[in-house]
């Protein structure tokens, strides 16, 4: 297209009785249609002006004053200076009284005078420089620090007052961790789990929303084929991302669970024996201790889960024992590990800390005997049982799975399997 706009480079003085330099500069494309109005208030914008309750006033190289019909007025009747005609800002056009090469000053706040140098340069496509044709003018270059409009450096700044001091530590936005601990939203488990085993996909996705998920994704997990199956298309950017999310994550049994969910975006049936296992009560079987439990069995047909102690006759009466050797294929036996991985876990919860005097006092804290005491008192002291929970719950999920993976067995219903 023709060339029919204007580039005006602006450049900031000073004001206030401060000469800046080197000077703050912005260049504008401005179309034929664009006021003088519409200049100054894209100048102000350009210049992060926020009380706008002032007079701007542009003065031409050959004297002409071009401002609100009140103050050119004003101006008009000055008793000194050159006799000039003033223009109305509201309707003189840029294009019209300027031509390339010319000069004009801009003046805002008559009070602090705010001057800048404008200077009218070669015509440009505005499709070339902005990629769009703007309603006002608009800059789409700049450069240099832009004072505030009233030389105030922090919100309450007096002139003669210290500034405040600087936060210990820096904000999570600066370090890339928003969301912050502060500011996340946790996942409701006990509404999460009553979700998925009701099948209600609306109240699986309404859990999830706004909720930070990257310490439950062995749970939330759990309800992805469920609202695939429900919801189809609408679900898969969800179950993309856990997907992603898990691949990055990397904890025990996350390849599993990842590896299983593309095959149901895929439509293709889990690789191993599929069973309906209680994730929830294998893992919770899993970390008990020694003392307590040696270990217990999973029924392959139905998923449920249960203590060694029950196999015992001497312990439970012949009525009630239960006898894994008649169908020995049907169970699958398994040891508990103890409270080595839990302590794992509080190690890994306190090392993504990233507040460095919480994260040294959690560290502090799972050392030597008495650990599991000292940090569930600071966990509660910090406010953070509900961020723990889901963290330490999502993990045992994690392993059990992995325990599974490596039987050949997969969670989920049984005519999702291959064999």
């Amino acid at each position: 297209m023709a060339r029919t706009w204007l580039s005006v480079t602006v450049e900031l003085l000073g004001g206030r009785g401060e000469v800046l330099w080197p000077r703050p500069g912005r260049i504008f494309a401005v179309g034929p249609s664009h006021t003088f109005v519409q200049l100054a208030e894209a100048v102000n914008d350009a210049f992060a002006r926020w009380d706008r309750a002032h007079l701007s006033v542009f003065t031409l190289g050959d004297g002409r004053v071009i401002t609100d019909e009140h103050t050119g007025a004003e101006f008009a009747s000055l008793a000194g200076g050159p006799v000039t005609t003033p223009v109305d800002m509201d309707t003189a056009t840029v294009s019209r009284l300027l031509q390339p090469g010319e000069e004009f000053l801009f003046t805002f706040d008559l009070g602090d005078e705010w001057r800048h140098l404008c200077t009218v340069g070669e015509k440009v496509d505005p499709m070339e420089v902005l990629g769009v044709r703007p309603g006002s003018p608009l800059p789409y270059w700049g450069w240099g620090s832009v004072p505030d409009q009233y030389g105030r450096r922090w919100r309450d700044d007096d002139g003669e007052s210290p500034p405040p001091p600087r936060p210990a530590h820096p904000h999570p936005m600066q370090t890339g961790l928003w969301p912050g601990q502060e500011q996340r939203k946790s996942i409701n488990l006990q509404e999460l789990r009553s979700a998925v085993q009701t099948a209600d996909t609306d109240r699986f996705l309404a859990v999830l929303q706004g909720c930070d998920i990257d310490d439950v994704l062995q749970l939330v997990g759990a309800g992805i084929p469920m609202a695939l199956e429900q919801r189809g298309a609408d679900v898969e950017p969800l179950a993309v991302s856990v997907i992603n999310r898990l691949s990055t994550r990397g904890a025990e049994g996350d390849d599993v669970l990842a590896e299983d969910l593309l095959a149901v975006l895929r439509g293709e049936a889990l690789q191993g024996r599929v069973v309906p296992a209680d994730l929830e009560v294998l893992a919770s079987e899993l970390e008990r201790s020694a003392e307590m439990s040696l270990g217990g069995y999973l029924d392959l047909q139905t998923g449920e889960v249960w203590d060694e102690s029950l196999t015992d006759a001497a312990m439970v009466g012949e009525d009630s024992v239960l006898d894994v050797e008649e169908e020995p294929d049907r169970w699958l036996r398994f040891d508990t590990s103890g409270s080595r991985d839990a302590w794992r876990d509080m190690a890994a919860f306190a090392e993504r800390q990233w507040d460095a005097a919480l994260r040294a006092r959690l560290e502090q804290a799972i050392e030597g005997r008495g650990a599991f005491r000292r940090f569930r008192d600071v966990v509660e002291e910090e406010g953070m049982v509900d961020l723990w929970r889901a963290f330490s719950q999502d993990l045992a999920h994690g392993r059990a799975r992995a325990l599974l993976a490596r039987e050949g067995i997969r969670v989920g219903r049984p005519d999702d399997s291959t064999a």
